[in-house]
């Protein structure tokens, strides 16, 4: 059978493989860039100061071990559902692995949820008028149309956004180096702290922050099914996504620290648009401003539409391993697209908004923003820690040639990584739990009716979880 023939028949029994190698370390590198940098930094800035830089050097370097643990994997499991595939295959355990699915969901959901709020801010720079809540629930619905046209479409429209986002942080270095240039800068800023006590919390506390800004790299895993040669394509693109970003992210961080006041950048809503405000480029500084918002809006889209892409596929994984219910395995019979998860997730992040929409302006006491995002990266930390556990105790089964070894001392500097900035997230910000439980309750109704019901999709005398079983 030809390799053409292969991919047939895999469009019409599956998934459909259509992504390649540069296509998907785009979709890497897109998803890492955009999912914080634009929205976060200024928070970073508040924690950390002027060294709010080391913060994200610290946390890049964690998440970018993290990502070798999951390119090994994905190069030994290259199927939908990522983590919780991982999980599964190592502790063989239904109820961990329901834990690390729902984890996961949640925390896409509530990253959707935040990227789509930090869409609303820079929106509301070019057009104050709309109601957040509507500019927010449009967004998705967009998003949601393109995710069901199809895998393919939605990567192209990725990498084509990763470009603009890049440009966007290429002003931001330009801006510094003009900067610089001018003889303005002070670089003792780059080494200045907001606080008077001990600089390692400072900065822990700017890694806790930050590192919604490093998530992202986890999406990609959950695309494998959808890779051609994910054996070689894998390691390559994903780390080599995460290597970029990191440069990337700590050049815009000394940036930004360089041409405007920290404390001014943790006061304001679009705190990379502070940069291009200062009026530093030679050109009009409206109209650069206006630029660069869409910009950003651009950057925030190519993130939340990795994060919409991988939200029914990790649904459609877990359906075929019996975890949740088995309609979510369904695919569209044209675009093959797992469209039940699709709307189902659409209207679940939209609730989630909704929710943190009415709290707000009731007086909560809450930033929308800040709040998803330290959910979403409580739910992380403790699946990266369990991806990087699960990775060494599944060494030496599975293995072929093809198979990507990580490195095992750093696995376990990842590891420990990943548990000291989860505990400080924790304690910094304890009301972070109660949103993780109310997430986490959604999926406990849908393991549930799995258990109550789940038998009743499948024929008389198959077992729970029987992989010869179609749906």
């Amino acid at each position: 059978m030809t390799a053409t023939t292969d991919r047939e028949a895999e469009s019409e029994s599956g998934l459909k493989r259509s992504i390649t190698g540069p296509q998907l370390f785009f979709y890497t590198l897109g998803d890492v860039l955009g999912s914080g940098i634009y929205v976060l930094i200024g928070l970073v800035a508040a924690a950390v100061g002027g060294a709010f830089w080391i913060a994200f050097a610290v946390g890049i370097t964690v998440a970018a071990i993290t990502g070798s643990a999951y390119a090994e994997l994905a190069t030994k499991y290259p199927k939908a559902a990522g983590a919780a595939l991982y999980v599964n295959k190592a502790f063989g355990s239904k109820a961990l692995t329901f834990l690390v699915t729902i984890s996961f969901l949640s925390a896409s959901f509530a990253a959707a949820g935040s990227l789509a709020s930090g869409f609303a801010t820079y929106f509301a720079e070019l057009f104050p008028s709309p109601p957040t809540l509507l500019v927010v629930l449009a967004f998705l619905a967009v998003l949601t149309v393109v995710n069901f046209i199809g895998i393919t479409q939605s990567v192209v429209v990725n990498m084509l956004m990763t470009f603009v986002e890049i440009a966007g942080l290429a002003i931001i270095m330009l801006c510094a180096i003009l900067y610089i240039g001018e003889g303005s800068a002070h670089f003792g800023t780059l080494t200045e702290f907001a606080t008077d006590g001990n600089p390692v919390l400072a900065i822990l506390a700017g890694v806790s922050l930050s590192f919604f800004a490093m998530t992202g790299f986890e999406n990609t895993a959950n695309v494998a099914e959808e890779t051609v040669d994910p054996h070689r394509s894998f390691p390559r693109s994903l780390v080599g996504g995460m290597i970029v970003a990191g440069i990337v992210y700590v050049l815009v961080s000394v940036s930004a620290a360089l041409t405007v006041d920290p404390g001014t950048l943790a006061t304001s809503p679009a705190p990379l648009l502070e940069v291009i405000e200062t009026g530093i480029l030679p050109l009009s500084t409206g109209f650069m401003a206006n630029v660069f918002a869409v910009i950003a809006m651009i950057a925030i889209t190519n993130t939340a539409l990795v994060v919409v892409t991988t939200q029914p596929r990790i649904l459609y994984g877990m359906a075929n391993e019996d975890v949740v219910p088995g309609v979510f395995n369904k695919l569209h019979r044209t675009r093959r697209s797992p469209w039940v998860g699709l709307i189902f997730s659409a209207l679940v992040v939209a609730t989630l908004l909704v929710i943190g929409t009415v709290v707000t302006e009731a007086g909560g006491g809450i930033d929308l923003v800040g709040r998803l995002a330290t959910v979403t990266v409580v739910f992380l930390l403790a699946i990266y820690a369990l991806v990087i556990v699960a990775t060494l105790k599944l060494r030496g089964q599975d293995e072929h040639e093809g198979t990507y070894r990580a490195n095992t001392p750093l696995l376990l500097v990842g590891l420990v990584g990943n548990v000291a900035i989860l505990g400080w997230t924790v304690y910094d910000d304890p009301a972070s739990l109660l949103w993780c439980a109310g997430l986490i309750g959604i999926g406990v109704v849908l393991f549930v009716i799995e258990f109550l019901f789940g038998r009743q999709d499948r024929p008389e005398g198959a077992v729970r979880g029987d992989p010869t079983v179609t749906r």
